[in-house]
Parts: C-alpha cells; structure tokens; sequence
C-alpha cells in the first residue's frame, strides 16, 4: 500500500514538474524567437528580388515553413542530444513536403504549372490534419507502437498545423467541407505560430504523452 502511494505521489509530482515546465524562461524566450523570425522571414520574403523570380520565391517560402516546423518542435521537446536533433529535422521536412501536392494537382513538375493552380491542394485543407493525427494514434495503437513513435501524431500536427496558419495570412484557412476563412492578419499568423508550441505541450501534458516520452525514452521535455 504504501509503494502504491508513493508511485502516485511520484507520478503526480512529475505531471506538475511538467506543467511548471511548459511555461519556463527558455521555452517562453525560444517563442519570441519564433515570432522574430517569422515576422522578418516572411517581410524579406516580400522583396521585389524573391518576388520576381519562381524559383528563389518558392524555396524562400518551403524553407521558411521548414525552420518555422524545425523550432516549433525544438521548443516543445528541448534540444538535448543527437536524437533530438533527428526529431527536430524530421518536423520540418514535415512541415515542408506538405507542398508536394501542388504538384500532384499540377499532375505536372513544372514549378509554373504548381503555382498556378485553380485550386489548393488536397493537404492544404486544414480538416486533414486531425484526420491524419488521429488515424496515426489509431495505427499505433493497433500495431502497439503508441509509447515509441507517440511523439508522431503531435509533431505532424504542430508541422502541418503551422503551414497552414503562414499559409493563412494569403489565403485564409481552407475548412473542408465548410469553406474558407477570410486571409488572417499578419499579427495572428505571428502570435498563433508563437503559440502553438506551447498548446501542443499542454496537449501533450493533459493526454500523457509528455510522461511517456520522459518515462521510455528518458527526454526531458522544458516547454
């Protein structure tokens, strides 16, 4: 009995442990950087440079979602060792590769084809992403893989989830099969981008999966 109170009050002091986390002077300081650079990445973009030539325009725009996705989830697990780093990589190539369905709607490898299209998408449809979140749990949970790939469904959600809030600010969110969103304002894409490492976290606290990354794979989680 008294092993039993001990492990709850354990459980329950690391659950704390990681709650006061997610709000510590790192991770809150790594969040202004955030919106630093997504208010000067996204104003350099817009140059008459990078605006006048597809090529260097597209690459800007793709790489800005990949360092947008890379930070967003260094902020939400911590940069402590190689590993980590493999995690940080596989979310912005996540974040980034997302844009390949220009070019399966293109049916074409043209750049022009792919931007020039007469609609978005299909990925770009923001009712996608908790489709593909919740099959992704689904699929570990039968293939029991729900402890060693858990961070999975919350790094493709944190990935595609900020793509879609840049891609926003030009074209609106795209709500299948509800419709669109007007474009959001600039100071919205900034403050929300900024902000989802940190509801991610929370997400992740309430649903226990910052316990089981800390518990089985010995990741100490400061956001």
């Amino acid at each position: 009995m008294d092993t039993d109170i001990l492990f709850v009050m354990a459980s329950e002091a690391e659950k704390t442990q990681a709650l006061l986390q997610s709000c510590s002077t790192e991770s809150l300081l790594s969040s202004l950087g955030l919106g630093v650079f997504c208010l000067v990445a996204d104003r350099l973009l817009q140059f008459s440079t990078v605006q006048q030539n597809d090529w260097l325009r597209a690459l800007s725009d793709n790489a800005a979602h990949g360092v947008i996705g890379m930070w967003s989830w260094a902020i939400v697990i911590g940069l402590r060792k190689k590993t980590d780093l493999r995690e940080i990589l596989l979310a912005g190539f996540l974040a980034s590769v997302i844009d390949v369905d220009h070019f399966f709607l293109a049916q074409s490898l043209s750049l022009k084809a792919a931007l020039t299209l007469p609609r978005r998408p299909f990925l770009h449809c923001s009712t996608v992403i908790p489709a593909v979140v919740l099959t992704l749990k689904l699929l570990m949970h039968l293939f029991k893989l729900k402890d060693s790939w858990c961070f999975l469904p919350w790094m493709v959600f944190i990935s595609w989830t900020s793509h879609h809030i840049r891609d926003g600010i030009r074209h609106g969110l795209w709500v299948c099969p509800f419709g669109k969103t007007p474009p959001l304002p600039f100071w919205l894409y900034v403050v929300s981008t900024s902000s989802l490492p940190h509801i991610c976290s929370l997400a992740m606290y309430l649903t226990g999966t910052r316990q089981v990354m800390s518990s089985k794979h010995g990741i100490r989680i400061d956001v």
